[in-house]
């Protein structure tokens, strides 16, 4: 089984590379972080024009109409670049819920503006700390009328609209939980931007008082949609971190190259090349976990629940090992706002927390084995 990307793959991700490196250096990524505003909008509406919002979203409702595997690809490159946009929230979370679950009137009217650039969007899970789980869901709906609270909603205060979880029933079943799609714009909705570590990735706390929205998807299915957007959300979101965490292991090793002490390259010393070499090793294992995943998203197979969650622990682990010993190789100057360090050291920390934890993750995959393994 070849689990390698096809030449034409290949050639996506170097147009992505080369894109990106253009429009996206880290001046880029420093001016969102230092300055005022929430995102590049430059680069979104760049990436709209190279068709890369909408690469999974098929023709029939204005995107590409190329696949996962595409999406994967470019998704990739995005952490590379530490691209500073709502790509994750909008491509990986509204957009698949709304292919998912979304009625043919609310993907003709959202996805066409998901792919042009023209609609950023959200799923509004979390409310406060926890896990994923229909037992956090506290936010209420009855009679179209959402009241409740969401937070962090990644990038809610820049959405034009948010998928979000509500209950709709107290029976203590999985079932209890429905989605409802809601226009930002809408009476009743209230949003305030919180502090992140990396400010270039958006959070938010979104108020509901009596805020009317639509159901989207089946009652009482909203919980089961949610699962599987978050299993589709982690095989690609793994593909960023591992993205950032070869950008990483590459700076490491060019800088070890490069600074001289005692007469040579640091690269030379032996506790450098050991920490270099860990770093290869732990984004080398990611990237496997991560391909599993591709092949397991890209071909709906019965594996992805398992391929997901191991995609989704090991590129954590491998993106904030190699930020954090990127930093250490480059020592005392790693440390200063100057260097770029940082830079992916923040998003390595913000990124572990998307999704849900790493414990959260943890405790999937070993459920998850153990139900195959029983069945």
């Amino acid at each position: 089984m070849n689990f390698d990307f096809s030449d034409e793959q290949k050639q996506l991700r170097d147009e992505a590379r080369k894109f990106l490196a253009e429009k996206c250096p880290p001046k880029a990524v420093r001016a969102v972080l230092d300055g005022k505003a929430t995102y590049d909008r430059d680069l979104w509406k760049g990436l709209a024009e190279m068709g890369f919002l909408g690469v999974a979203i098929p023709e029939a409702y204005g995107g590409a109409g190329a696949g996962h595997l595409e999406l994967c690809v470019i998704a990739e490159e995005m952490g590379r670049a530490l691209a500073p946009v709502p790509f994750s929230s909008t491509v990986y979370l509204a957009a698949e819920a709304t292919l998912l679950a979304g009625s043919e009137a609310q993907k003709q009217k959202w996805l066409p503006k998901i792919a042009s650039g023209e609609a950023i969007g959200t799923l509004a899970l979390f409310e406060g700390k926890g896990g994923p789980s229909p037992q956090a869901i506290k936010l209420s709906a009855s009679g179209g009328s959402l009241n409740g609270v969401k937070k962090p909603v990644p990038d809610g205060a820049i959405a034009d609209f948010a998928i979000v979880a509500a209950r709709t029933a107290a029976s203590g079943r999985d079932t209890d939980i429905s989605l409802f799609l809601v226009d930002m714009k809408a009476e009743g909705v209230d949003v305030k931007a919180l502090s992140n570590v990396d400010p270039t990735r958006g959070q938010a706390e979104i108020t509901f008082k009596n805020c009317k929205a639509e159901p989207l998807g089946a009652a009482g299915e909203g919980f089961s949609v949610v699962s599987q957007v978050l299993d589709r959300a982690a095989v690609l979101l793994s593909f960023e971190q591992v993205g950032g965490a070869d950008r990483a292991l590459e700076m490491g090793r060019d800088y070890a190259l490069d600074r001289i002490a005692f007469g040579r390259p640091i690269g030379s010393f032996q506790a450098i090349k050991h920490m270099l070499a860990d770093m290869y090793v732990s984004a080398t294992l990611a990237r496997s976990n991560c391909y599993y995943g591709a092949w397991a998203l890209s071909t709906n197979a019965s594996e992805l629940p398992e391929a997901a969650a191991a995609a989704r622990i090991s590129a954590t682990q491998a993106f904030q090992h190699c930020a954090k010993n990127n930093i250490q190789v480059h020592g005392g100057m790693g440390f200063t706002w100057e260097f770029d360090c940082h830079l992916y050291y923040r998003r390595a920390n913000a990124t572990a927390l998307s999704l849900g934890s790493m414990s959260y993750w943890e405790d999937a995959l070993i459920d998850r084995m153990r139900k195959r393994n029983v069945a």
